[in-house]
């Protein structure tokens, strides 16, 4: 694999990790919630996962899981279940609008592991992430390349991920005298919970 592959490998992976799906509506919600701190444990719980299934599809146990028909769709019910749910806890938040009670509430029972699971969880089920490993790696490497060659690129993607998680809670945290404005909260709850909910029922329904 050469410099200038890779380069258009990461190029490639950099826009599809700004495009927003489930791990970015993850960690939009924890931030509202919780402030930078809040959405950086979900991140960090989506950095782990991401790198695991990078280091699976690398090893190639991704491709075993992919073509187990029923572990394949535990996991992709498992995913639409949970990413259903979280949308259900933000469009709540939304409908209640009482967000200084709410908060409190939530200060309490959320804690560090708590948005680390969440993050981990949204991830870890979404059998999305391993398909992109399995379908987009190997149209980059080649009959020479090595098991270190597939873990670089695995790896590329797993930290431009990263990348712009990290970039959306600076963004988050620069606005968030405008964001905590309860309107906008309210909104921006919607917004989330629909997208979550959403994201959910297109894997249950996806093929």
């Amino acid at each position: 694999m050469t410099w200038g592959t890779y380069a258009g490998f990461a190029a490639m992976m950099a826009l599809l990790a700004m495009m927003p799906g489930p791990d970015t509506m993850v960690v939009l919600k924890n931030a509202l919630t919780g402030g930078a701190r809040g959405g950086g444990w979900a991140c960090a719980g989506i950095s782990v996962a991401n790198f695991l299934q990078g280091t699976a599809a690398a090893l190639g146990l991704g491709a075993v899981i992919t073509r187990y028909q029923p572990v394949f769709e535990t996991v992709k019910w498992l995913g639409a279940a949970y990413l259903v749910y979280l949308g259900i806890q933000a469009l709540r938040g939304a409908w209640r609008g009482d967000y200084e009670a709410l908060d409190d509430v939530r200060r309490a029972r959320a804690s560090r592991s708590r948005r680390f699971r969440e993050g981990f969880l949204s991830n870890i089920t979404n059998p999305k992430v391993i398909v992109l490993y399995l379908s987009v790696l190997p149209q980059f490497l080649t009959p020479e390349s090595g098991f270190a060659d597939s873990l670089l690129l695995a790896y590329t993607v797993a930290a431009l991920g990263v990348v712009w998680q990290v970039l959306l809670l600076v963004f988050v945290h620069r606005v968030r005298g405008w964001l905590q404005r309860r309107k906008v909260r309210r909104a921006m709850d919607g917004v989330t919970g629909t997208a979550l909910l959403g994201f959910g029922a297109a894997l249950a329904l996806e093929g």
